[in-house]
């Protein structure tokens, strides 16, 4: 797992360099239960949805500070990730602009959470900040559940998280077309083998025995 991180971060540095003008970042880890909703949020929209060639559909993970050239780079964000509103578990909101660094720090849930907040003020005090930003959050049920995927309150979120950022894509006048052909094997956000069905099938559940 270390090894991937190493890798995935390289790429990161190397592929900012690329020309886009929008971001959809999917945040957070697939380890740790409903920490994972906006990477797992970010794969669902890339299966069903395909984009113009200026916009850059990314894992963001845990990558923190590395995503900073990412960041710097675009002209309209939008995140995807678990967010403690202090809600009913599974409530779905949408955060825009200036509201957005205020809700990723409030109440952090993680230390990728402290990380992106502090690529957003360094975004901001480089002067290279989005002219948009949106996040579209869910409040998690479970975190404290190493191996576990998304509860079902806020797996079944995912479809609406999709189509709540496919509607603040097309506010930014970017067209979503659906996908008349299923992705093929890697062409995913994200490593195959981590993948959902995949990674579900290979992890044990709450309450099974080890």
């Amino acid at each position: 797992m270390a090894d991937l991180a190493a890798s995935t971060a390289g790429m990161l540095e190397v592929d900012a360099e690329s020309s886009f003008e929008t971001l959809v970042l999917g945040l957070g880890n697939i380890l740790w239960a409903d920490e994972g909703f906006g990477v797992r949020a970010v794969e669902a929209l890339h299966a069903a949805y395909q984009f113009p060639d200026h916009v850059r559909i990314m894992d963001g993970g845990t990558q923190g500070i590395f995503l900073i050239p990412w960041v710097r780079s675009c002209k309209r964000l939008l995140i995807l990730d678990a967010i403690d509103y202090g809600l009913e578990p599974g409530t779905i909101r949408v955060i825009r602009n200036d509201d957005v660094p205020r809700f990723m720090g409030a109440r952090k849930m993680s230390m990728h959470q402290a990380g992106f907040q502090e690529v957003l003020m360094t975004a901001k005090l480089s002067g290279d900040f989005p002219d948009e930003i949106a996040l579209v959050g869910v409040q998690p049920e479970l975190l404290d559940d190493y191996g576990g995927s998304l509860r079902p309150c806020v797996k079944e979120q995912i479809p609406e998280a999709v189509e709540l950022a496919v509607g603040i894509l097309r506010d930014w006048d970017i067209d979503a077309a659906p996908r008349q052909q299923p992705l093929k094997s890697g062409e995913g956000v994200g490593p195959h083998e981590l993948e959902m069905g995949i990674y579900e099938s290979g992890r044990p559940r709450i309450g099974d025995k080890h």
